[in-house]
């Protein structure tokens, strides 16, 4: 048997951050992302032969392990290791499991759309569908959570976890405890398209790593970091401006909340934009976008730009003839977390 999974990944639409303690315990936190059709892919071959193999086909990376209780989360596939000794610990009685799991992603490392904490929840889906766990949505993504973030120790917000799992348009509301509510937009497919046609999605090919960015985020708001902690709680309420238009079905306030939303995000902490970066968003601008941001923590990654009418041709057409980043084509997916079961 295979036991297959696919999470997607997302953008990071608005109040990014806010969903990062302490700021969630101590304000609460807000965040409205959607899922794409770029998925992270986990597939699951048991065997007998008393190994434990992993093999991540972007980076050609394969790691081979005797069956045991525990394997060392460390290295390059730190994420694999680790759900592993979790599932062993919690799910199997400490008994070692012998298979092998391939995973593969179809976006970079490090760009942006949550890709450590989907592939998280893709491999979970994996475990779960070969081990018939009894896990539903929330607990899936907490699982994946608190494996991440606190087993292994990787600085990061909530968001990424729930929206792989639950996937379509979500607004999320993050409270102290660790609290997290989960509230899907209802959007007609009209909606849904509109923005997407009108949504640019540019890979800068520039790979980040958002721990450093996250780690000042989180001592701003620790030592009280006015002009920080400040702009946090206005990029919480474009989430919620947001929120409301795409309910309302008035896409014309979707840009400029974006841009709202983008100058405050800067403030948050030092490296979230660069020269280099904000060339392309004022390239995008001038071109007929009316707003957009990072998708993720920043200094990299992907960005997306809301381009209304027919403005998206030339938006692309200068982002092109920048000739430093790839315009990805995309649809949104409804659909979170999905697992199933091959016979061979």
């Amino acid at each position: 048997m295979l036991y297959r999974s696919k999470a997607p990944f997302r953008l990071g639409i608005a109040g990014g951050g806010t969903d990062v303690s302490p700021y969630s315990d101590i304000y609460g936190g807000a965040v409205l992302n959607v899922t794409i059709d770029r998925f992270a892919h986990a597939t699951i071959r048991p065997t007998d032969d008393g190994k434990i193999r992993l093999v991540h086909i972007n980076d050609h990376i394969v790691m081979e392990y005797e069956a045991a209780t525990s394997i060392p989360a460390e290295g390059a596939l730190t994420l694999q290791c680790g759900i592993y000794n979790s599932i062993v610990r919690r799910f199997n009685g400490g008994r070692p499991l012998s298979f092998e799991l391939t995973t593969q992603m179809d976006v970079p490392s490090g760009s942006g759309l949550g890709t450590s904490s989907t592939l998280v929840v893709a491999i979970l889906g994996a475990f779960v569908e070969w081990l018939k766990l009894p896990l539903g949505k929330y607990d899936i993504a907490s699982l994946a959570y608190e494996i991440e973030r606190i087993e292994l120790g990787m600085a990061g917000g909530r968001q990424d976890q729930y929206a792989a799992t639950f996937g379509g348009v979500n607004f999320m509301e993050f409270r102290d405890g660790e609290r997290v509510i989960v509230n899907p937009l209802s959007l007609p497919d009209s909606t849904l398209n509109e923005w997407a046609m009108n949504t640019v999605l540019l890979f800068t090919n520039k790979r980040r790593e958002s721990a450093r960015i996250i780690e000042e985020q989180m001592a701003n708001v620790k030592k009280n970091n006015n002009n920080s902690v400040e702009a946090m709680h206005k990029v919480k309420a474009e989430a919620f401006r947001i929120k409301n238009c795409l309910l309302r079905n008035d896409l014309r306030e979707l840009g400029p909340a974006l841009n709202t939303s983008w100058v405050n995000k800067k403030k948050m902490a030092g490296g979230i934009s660069n020269d280099f970066i904000d060339n392309l968003y004022e390239t995008a601008m001038a071109a007929g976008a009316t707003g957009g941001k990072i998708s993720g923590a920043g200094g990299g990654g992907f960005m997306f730009f809301y381009c209304p009418e027919n403005t998206r041709y030339a938006v692309e057409e200068a982002l092109t003839g920048l000739a430093i980043g790839e315009i990805y084509d995309f649809e949104f997916c409804k659909e979170g977390l999905t697992t199933w079961t091959v016979q061979i």
